[in-house]
């Protein structure tokens, strides 16, 4: 098995076979999207034709959704996947929550929490699309002031209750909208039914994958885990590779990969992220160069689907640092490719 070709091509990173950016966030279930800018390139690189202004089209219409879901961080989903999605992570995302807030020293009682809520959606109902300055400017005609750090937990926990999802996209500013607006009625599903379309659009997206694998990405507990695999029933398999077992889906793309492709790849990409053990495609020795202990993601080259080097996204030229290999070839025509993606 070549783990890391295969990756390569169930990541999409590989001859993509999509050409707009809703299909790719639908075939991974959801997608990192810490970095607001660079949440695009993660996408579009993706398609067949990246495009910034298609992203956009998408995002603003409601067809791609960016919210608070697994593990309490950023994601994008689909439309279509948000409200099973979001019933099915928002329990373990709003205790992984509540522990950093108790870390943090800040207790929001429920009333507290009720009435702040009510005030957001209000805002964003008036505004259709609204920023965080406008949510202060909303609660300080209502007498009410809090810091940053509060405001945000308060944002964050409607995300998670399904009130605010992302509103339109902005060059550098999140902003927020009524779910029930922007994403549109809820669509609840059997919850056996959502782990099994959970299992089956990790693993048909990250494959190779292990259980723990799985595990980390999706936050749930192991049972919930094990679960999901097992309601895929003959539809998935086992490899062992390197002494660990991996699951692969039956119909698992094997075929397109080509020697000698570079592939300037976002921070907080699924290409790393998606991973609790990310050796196959990152050597130990320069585990520090891609993601440090505290979660900071960095902007990585690849080459053949081996991490290899850093690159600088917000320069005028593409800045390449190699710490693996022996790469003495310039990335222009890569670095071309992301300048057009920004102009369309």
């Amino acid at each position: 098995m070549n783990a890391v070709a295969i990756r390569l091509l169930n990541q999409q990173l590989a001859a993509p076979q999509f050409g707009d950016p809703v299909e790719v966030v639908s075939h991974f279930g959801a997608m990192q999207a810490q970095e607001y800018r660079m949440m695009r390139w993660a996408v579009a690189m993706r398609t067949r034709r990246p495009s910034a202004r298609a992203f956009k089209a998408t995002f603003d219409g409601g067809q791609i959704i960016r919210l608070h879901l697994m593990r309490g961080t950023w994601q994008l989903v689909s439309r279509d996947d948000y409200w099973w999605m979001l019933d099915l992570c928002a329990p373990k995302a709003m205790a992984v929550t509540r522990g950093w807030m108790s870390s943090n020293r800040i207790s929001i009682p429920e009333e507290e929490h009720m009435s702040i809520r009510d005030i957001l959606a209000q805002t964003a109902a008036d505004k259709r699309s609204v920023t965080k300055e406008d949510f202060v400017k909303a609660l300080a005609e209502r007498d009410i002031s809090m810091d940053a750090h509060r405001l945000s937990y308060h944002i964050r926990m409607a995300e998670m209750s399904g009130t605010l999802c992302s509103g339109d996209l902005l060059p550098m500013q999140a902003t927020n909208a009524l779910s029930a607006e922007k994403v549109g009625p809820k669509n609840a599903i059997d919850r056996d039914e959502a782990l099994m379309r959970f299992a089956r659009k990790y693993f048909q997206s990250h494959q190779p994958a292990t259980l723990e694998d799985f595990v980390w990405w999706s936050g749930l507990n192991i049972s919930d885990c094990r679960k999901g695999i097992a309601l895929l029933g003959d539809s998935i398999h086992v490899e062992k590779w390197n002494g660990r077992e991996f699951y692969l889906t039956n119909d698992c793309r094997s075929r397109g990969f080509r020697k000698g492709k570079f592939l300037l790849i976002p921070p907080y990409d699924e290409y790393l992220i998606g991973y609790k053990s990310r050796d196959i495609v990152l050597p130990q020795e320069h585990r520090h160069r891609a993601h440090n202990n505290s979660g900071i993601f960095q902007p990585i080259i690849a080459h053949d689907g081996i991490i290899c080097g850093n690159w600088a996204p917000f320069k005028s030229d593409c800045q390449p640092i190699f710490f693996e290999g022996n790469h003495s070839t310039d990335l222009q025509s890569e670095w071309q490719a992301y300048q057009h993606y920004l102009e369309k």
